[in-house]
């Protein structure tokens, strides 16, 4: 799990490059890139996303039930 978000984090920051040229230069195929890797991005936190909701399940499924 941790190796999923540091490549999340990872990711992100390669965007950086792409996001200053098309701020503070107009660049605007830079602007597409931008946008392509941000689709990316939501692509990949979504499947990260699931991961987590998985691994919930997972535990939660492997608890004994608590008798009252």
């Amino acid at each position: 799990m941790k190796e999923k978000y540091e490549e999340l984090v990872k990711f992100v920051q390669s965007l950086e490059t792409d996001l200053h040229k098309f701020v503070d230069k107009g660049q605007a195929a830079a602007g597409t890139r931008l946008r392509k890797g941000l689709s990316d991005l939501k692509r990949k936190a979504q499947d990260m996303r699931n991961m987590v909701q998985d691994i919930k399940s997972e535990r939660k499924s492997e608890k004994p039930e608590e008798k009252l």
